[in-house]
């Protein structure tokens, strides 16, 4: 299978360079390239994508705005119509923009890539993310987060009322989810199979509405489960 990209970022060398990068891969495909928020919807839009790889700050549209409309769940639905493309998006970033990056995965962006990343980090990054095992380096997305909660800390209520609906086990495994822990770490703190941590996060995906890993995480902090520090 090939992973259909585009990159979407307004630097222009920045931007050539990741798609060279990408396409010298035998499983990756660029399939397109733009300059600014506005025109990265389009060519998503358009090409159909699997992996979008979005610059944060940009002119016209910022990446923030940019990954809202591509994965805004369709009007008066919930999730994606029979026909209807939603790709993942991987958020291209550095550590002085937390507040972008916390609301893009709120979003439903799949996680996101420091933009001085090694060139190997970011093949791998978009082979993970295609694949649909967000998140990317999941104890650098939690201190993110746990970083932005402790700035601002959110509104409990309903995020709090909807932990009710998982079990005993499925709330440990959210929460060790929560501290960047892999299904393989999982597995060994619970005394569980690899494979049944995957069910329960799937399961806990599933009950919360979820989209992938990193909303669980921000999830979790919103309702209150994990604490910035614990």
């Amino acid at each position: 299978m090939t992973t259909r990209v585009i990159v979407v970022d307004d630097q222009a060398m920045v931007r050539a360079g990741f798609a060279a990068l990408l396409a010298a891969q035998s499983d990756i495909d660029v399939v397109g390239e733009a300059p600014d928020g506005v025109q990265g919807v389009e060519l998503s839009r358009r090409t159909r994508p699997d992996v979008v790889l979005m610059d944060v700050r940009m002119p016209e549209m910022d990446g923030l705005e940019a990954a809202r409309r591509i994965l805004a769940p369709p009007p008066g639905g919930v999730g994606t119509a029979p026909g209807e493309h939603r790709p993942r998006v991987l958020m291209l970033t550095t550590f002085d923009v937390d507040d972008y990056v916390y609301e893009a995965l709120r979003a439903g962006a799949s996680g996101f890539l420091l933009k001085d990343a090694p060139p190997a980090d970011l093949i791998a990054a978009v082979r993970v993310v295609a694949s649909g095992d967000a998140l990317l380096a999941p104890s650098v997305t939690r201190r993110l987060i746990a970083d932005f909660a402790r700035q601002r800390p959110a509104t409990r209520g309903r995020p709090a009322l909807r932990l009710k609906a998982l079990t005993e086990r499925e709330t440990e495994v959210l929460t060790l989810v929560a501290r960047g822990r892999s299904n393989a770490e999982i597995a060994q703190t619970l005394v569980l199979a690899e494979q049944t941590v995957k069910t329960h996060v799937s399961r806990v995906l599933t009950k919360l509405d979820l989209r992938d890993r990193a909303q669980a995480v921000v999830f979790a902090y919103e309702s209150g489960l994990v604490a910035p520090g614990e």
